[in-house]
């Protein structure tokens, strides 16, 4: 459906497989540009031309109707969907009214034009300038590696330091401009969703709702309309709650420590030389490498960094491996494989090579002190700050987060604090459970359960949907469970009081209770999914009290009804009777 996530990670390979899906990128980013250059131009002759204006409105219209959105990953949500589809449904309804079609919106250069000639001014020419750099430091970067490559190891010590240095920077540079390039190419991937369409939502708004002959036509149009606002609503508001994760990420992966973490990776992946021997002498011949630990398998691709096609890969079984050194050939960093020479990129790349052939500490716990921190927070807030606007959307100072957490986890007298003291403010208390919560040492809906969840979150069937995530909770472990129903309980009393939408509070509260074992571009872009998750736990709460009877069957059949066999000393019961008992006491339970 969807192009294959670029990962962070990826720019440091920059494997073939890397260089051909950011190719596919750059294409989609073409063909989004040469379709907003026919928006605009369409646009302008819709506004310049009264006389040729039903002409201008059926190629625009058609122009609509073919383009198709591309997003990232394998499903899409509700909000993206109706998005998608929303040129084509642009597209039908001014087949419509093109006859009716009398007058021109006055203010359609400021609706129309304006927005999309910034959008491929400022975002698609931003992303063509990290392209241009992209291009410039790889071209660089592997124009010194060449040169570095083919120095003497009988070079003098200083000149080989120097080129060693000389060569990491280069790569450095690359390495940035190629994860900045990436990022760019995200940014206008998820802006577009929302950049493009609200202009032209906007544009044609105006159209239908200023012409006097198609009143009708604009009463049935607003109730799509604002249903595809609330999804372009709810898109921005997962783009931004997603866009400084994604930002924080890629600052991390410029570390040089996550460098270091990501060249320990197996199995080894890299770029290799092969000295291999020919009728006139021998050459060095790059080949991209992939050694598979366990089964003792090198595979070995040929490639250029500036080849189009793809071409046959080797498997070599590995006997032995040893380092070659240097007063044996005019080449640093080789080792032996089968008798056939191999050159590394670096000495540390060459150890990497050399080792392969032969996380976070928890900070809360889910026990009964969180119980309690928790049960507090939600007294305090539901009392104080049930009528706050956009309760959980404020954030409180770090220090006096900070300050609260320690004074009631103080291993002295854990749970003692007081949260009705003066001192403390809604928003404090807030951001307080919110990082209990992110805190724990596994997310409160489990590690195990998020890619099911996740799946169910993606399903088309929303029947389905709710019901199979409702079915999943039942999966947690007893304490999450308990701590996940007081939470959304407290969700459910808040938004019936606050301003806050319970579309509003998953965006919260999906990743906070939902964080993905891993951080990688893939996995915040399942943000959204998470929210879907919460946002049905909140709206469709009464179905989780009303499904618990059923999962609380066996518990009351074994703890209860043995127990009535004992007191009355039957052998054999009414079932009819029993149910209605085991009803009565399971209202009682709730």
């Amino acid at each position: 459906m969807g192009h294959p996530t670029l990962e962070f990670s990826d720019c440091y390979l920059d494997s073939p497989d890397f260089r051909e899906n950011l190719k596919c990128y750059e294409q989609e980013l073409e063909r989004t540009s040469k379709f907003l250059k026919e928006v605009i131009k369409d646009g302008n002759s819709v506004i310049n031309a009264i006389k040729a204006y039903s002409v201008a409105v059926q190629k625009f219209s058609q122009t609509l109707g073919v383009f198709q959105f591309d997003f990232i990953g394998d499903s899409l949500t509700d909000d993206e969907i109706n998005i998608a589809q929303s040129f084509q449904e642009f597209s039908g309804l001014l087949q419509e009214v093109e006859h009716d079609r009398m007058m021109l919106v006055q203010n359609a250069s400021d609706l129309l034009i304006k927005p999309l000639e910034k959008f491929r001014k400022e975002q698609l020419g931003a992303t063509k300038e990290k392209r241009k750099k992209f291009e410039k430091e790889s071209e660089k970067y592997y124009s010194q590696l060449d040169k570095h490559l083919n120095l003497s190891s009988k070079k003098k010590e200083t000149q080989l330091q120097e080129a060693d240095e000389l060569l990491e920077k280069e790569r450095v540079n690359f390495y940035e401009s190629s994860v900045e390039y990436v990022y760019q190419i995200h940014q206008v991937q998820d802006r577009k969703k929302f950049d493009v369409v609200e202009p032209v939502l906007a544009f044609l708004q105006s159209i239908v709702t200023l012409n006097n002959l198609t009143v009708e036509m604009t009463q049935d149009f607003m109730p799509y309309k604002q249903e595809l606002q609330l999804s372009l609503q709810n898109t921005r508001n997962h783009y931004e709650s997603t866009c400084e994760e994604i930002e924080e990420l890629m600052n991390r992966m410029k570390h040089r420590s996550q460098i270091e973490k990501m060249q320990s990776f197996l199995p080894m992946e890299g770029y290799l030389y092969c000295q291999e021997k020919w009728a006139l002498g021998m050459s060095w011949v790059k080949y991209y490498c992939k050694y598979h630990k366990e089964d003792k398998v090198l595979v070995m691709i040929p490639c250029e960094q500036k080849t189009t096609t793809k071409q046959g890969l080797m498997q070599l079984t590995l006997i032995t491996c040893h380092r070659r050194k240097t007063d044996s050939i005019d080449k640093r960093f080789c080792f032996d494989v089968e008798t056939i020479e191999r050159l590394a990129l670096s000495e540390g790349d060459r150890k990497l090579w050399m080792e392969a052939m032969d996380g976070k500490e928890p900070v809360m716990e889910l026990n009964e002190i969180g119980f309690k921190f928790v049960r507090k927070c939600i007294n305090y807030i539901e009392t104080k700050g049930a009528k706050q606007e956009g309760v959980y959307r404020t954030v409180g100072s770090n220090i006096q987060v900070q300050k609260l957490l320690n004074a009631f986890f103080d291993s002295a007298n854990p749970g003692d604090d007081d949260l009705h003291r003066s001192d403390l403010d809604v928003k404090t208390v807030t951001s307080a459970l919110k990082f209990y919560l992110r805190s724990l040492s596994e997310p409160l809906m489990t590690h195990g359960l998020h890619r099911e969840l996740i799946c169910a979150a993606k399903s088309d069937n929303l029947d389905f949907r709710i019901s199979e995530i409702h079915s999943l909770t039942y999966k947690l472990p007893e304490k999450n469970r308990e701590m996940l129903e007081m939470l959304i309980k407290h969700l459910v009393n808040l938004s019936k009081e606050n301003l806050m939408t319970p579309s509003n509070m998953a965006v919260i509260f999906g990743p906070t209770l939902m964080r993905a074992q891993e951080e990688t571009v893939a996995a915040m872009l399942d943000i959204k999914f998470q929210s879907i998750v919460v946002e049905i736990l909140i709206e469709e709460h009464k179905k989780v009290r009303r499904s618990s009877l059923e999962e609380c069957m066996d518990w009351v059949g074994v703890n209860y009804i043995f127990k009535l066999q004992l007191h009355f000393q039957l052998s054999t019961f009414d079932y009819n009777s029993i149910m209605i008992l085991v009803h009565g006491i399971f209202s009682n339970y709730n």
